[in-house]
């Protein structure tokens, strides 16, 4: 019964880990998925935004804004 419980919650961690994986890649290859990203989910983005940071990766942020700014004009 406690293997059982066991196996259930690493598979239940290893697809949410695999769905956090695909949300980034989605969010890391399309600016549109980012746009919609901020009108629904902005603390989600704002993880994204914060991890390229971490990671050494700058400017990510800005290109999505400026678009987004010159698209609305």
């Amino acid at each position: 019964m406690r293997r059982r419980l066991v196996a259930g919650l690493v598979a239940l961690e290893v697809a949410g880990l695999g769905g956090a994986l695909l949300l980034y890649r989605a969010m890391d290859r399309s600016q549109d998925f980012r746009y919609t990203m901020q009108k629904r989910f902005p603390s989600v983005l704002e993880v994204y935004y914060k991890s390229n940071e971490w990671s050494g990766v700058h400017g990510i942020r800005e290109n999505d804004q400026m678009a987004w700014l010159s698209s609305k004009n």
